[in-house]
């Protein structure tokens, strides 16, 4: 089997780390990551510079590593097409420290680097850890691993990528439970505070606090916050189907 993993945090990372080595048991490992943390890049992409690949050897490990002076979707777009052997059987983002939970997944360079993989036809997964303090990945590392092996069996359809959540209540603490889920609706209250540099030039410093606006049971925001395990299909396709005909019937060619 041959896996490739990538993340936002940057290769040196240790959710990547526990993730690279719960994975080295099932097949041979790529990791292919920026070299420093990127995220919140979404699916950007490099094209007015060039891209670098600087091999990285891991202490006691087999698994090949590229750090990229790129985004997330660079990384996985750049292995597939470019460092790889040959395609691989699937794509593993993560694991993140923080939730990419509701439309945080917008804006999220972990699954942003999973949808890569999806664009480019593989079977792909992004996991984040519920958590800003734990950087105990070991129980999401091997939760991973055995997802992983699930979703090679039954596989997913086309345009699909999974996005994990995985809660912590205690450090190291298995979750009580797992639903699938669909994406709640989360904002920020953006704060940017007017500041003035040395030579007296403004400049805005962007803060802010979240707040959720939908919390539906059955939503990855509400899930998480029982401290239970959200697994979410995202749709490549973000065509809103059911709005097709009522566009549609608007007579744009009066327009033209």
């Amino acid at each position: 089997m041959l896996i490739l993993i990538s993340n936002d945090d940057g290769i040196w990372a240790p959710g990547l780390k526990a993730l690279r080595e719960a994975l080295e048991t099932l097949g041979e490992v790529y990791v292919v990551a920026p070299d420093r943390p990127r995220s919140a890049t979404g699916l950007g992409i490099t094209i007015h510079k060039p891209l670098r690949a600087d091999k990285v050897t891991f202490p006691d490990s087999n698994s090949r590593g590229y750090a990229v002076n790129g985004t997330p979707s660079d990384c996985v777009k750049l292995a597939i097409q470019a460092l790889l052997p040959a395609k691989p059987d699937i794509v593993v983002s993560g694991i993140n420290l923080g939730p990419n939970l509701g439309t945080d997944v917008l804006y999220s360079g972990t699954v942003s680097a999973a949808l890569e993989g999806v664009i480019n036809d593989v079977p792909s997964i992004a996991v984040s850890q519920v958590s800003w303090e734990c950087t105990d990945f070991d129980y999401a590392a091997q939760f991973t691993k055995r997802l992983v092996k699930v979703v090679l069996e039954k596989g997913l359809p086309e345009e699909t990528l999974l996005n994990v959540n995985i809660p912590v209540t205690k450090c190291g603490e298995k979750p009580p439970g797992i639903k699938v889920t669909r994406l709640g609706k989360r904002r920020y209250e953006n704060i940017f505070e007017k500041r003035t540099d040395p030579r007296g030039k403004t400049y805005y410093w962007m803060g802010g606090e979240v707040y959720d606006i939908q919390e539906d049971p059955d939503t990855d925001i509400a899930v998480t916050k029982k401290g239970e395990v959200s697994v979410t299909p995202l749709l490549f396709d973000v065509t809103n189907h059911r709005v097709i005909k009522f566009v549609g019937e608007w007579n744009l060619d009066k327009i033209l």
